[in-house]
């Protein structure tokens, strides 16, 4: 709202986290605009804009997550009790590598390989918590280069120990019941009840008129279900899990509902026409 009395701006990005915290990279503009090339690690830019007077308070911006596609290196993990390795296969071999991992930006750790090695021991990381495993690359090993220099090799996520989810899918729901059928619908499971990678849900629904239940196991990418082959006029009752490849959590609770006696007719037209004698 002042932008005439402004005479520049001061942008400073620091990488999260920052094993060189007193050299975060400062730039001078005149412009309300910057162009960075950044690697795959958290950074936050504080911007702050001068004039005659002196600095106003900075604003703060933590750039989001980048997508993880098309890097040009896969990353390995294998668990050793609290620790981990690393691997990788450079495509070349840069100077160092900046490892960082944590199961956030807030926690994340960093640590600067300049051995010419493929691997990595990793450590402290707890059980049932989901790790972010970023390497990256840089020709140049100086704590103020990382944020020009450095690019991301590969990413991966990583469980030292995997748990079974904690909870089943949320929101289930049964619609569009008809006398042979009914579409079931749910909300994945949450990402921190998982306590591990979801590797599907399982779906068993019983018929309570002869107990009879029957069950089938979809993949975590699914969100709804058809059940077919019902009989009219009958209560179902229906449960959703999720698992992991530590084993099964908890069913949803049970959710009834009734077929019909009497199907459903959709798109009907009734016509009607009038004959004059």
């Amino acid at each position: 709202t002042q932008s005439e009395n402004v005479l520049g701006y001061y942008v400073n990005v620091e990488r999260i986290p920052n094993s060189c915290r007193d050299s975060p990279n400062h730039i001078f503009l005149k412009d309300r605009k910057v162009l960075l090339n950044l690697s795959m690690a958290y950074y936050r830019v504080n911007i702050s804009a001068y004039n005659k007077a002196g600095e106003s308070p900075q604003a703060v911006y933590i750039v989001p997550d980048f997508s993880t596609t098309d890097l040009p290196g896969q990353i390995h993990v294998k668990h050793q009790g609290t620790n981990a390795v690393v691997t990788w296969t450079p495509e070349y071999n840069p100077k160092c590598f900046v490892v960082d991992w944590g199961t956030s930006k807030e926690d994340m750790c960093m640590k600067i390989v300049t051995t010419a090695t493929g691997n990595f021991t990793l450590d402290n990381f707890q059980p049932y918590k989901l790790y972010k495993i970023m390497v990256h690359a840089s020709d140049v090993c100086q704590c103020e280069s990382f944020t020009r220099h450095e690019k991301t090799f590969g990413v991966t996520h990583f469980y030292s120990v995997e748990g079974v989810p904690r909870t089943g899918p949320a929101n289930v729901t049964i619609l569009n019941i008809t006398k042979h059928s009914a579409l079931v619908k749910w909300t994945e499971i949450a990402a921190e009840d998982c306590l591990g990678f979801l590797q599907g849900y399982r779906i068993s629904y019983m018929d309570l008129s002869r107990k009879k239940s029957l069950a089938f196991t979809l993949n975590s990418s699914a969100t709804s279900y058809r059940l077919t082959g019902l009989k009219e006029k009958t209560i179902y009752r229906v449960q959703i899990s999720g698992f992991t490849n530590a084993g099964e959590g908890p069913p949803t609770l049970s959710q009834p509902f009734s077929t019909p006696k009497f199907g459903t007719v959709e798109g009907l037209c009734i016509c009607v026409t009038q004959h004059q004698s």
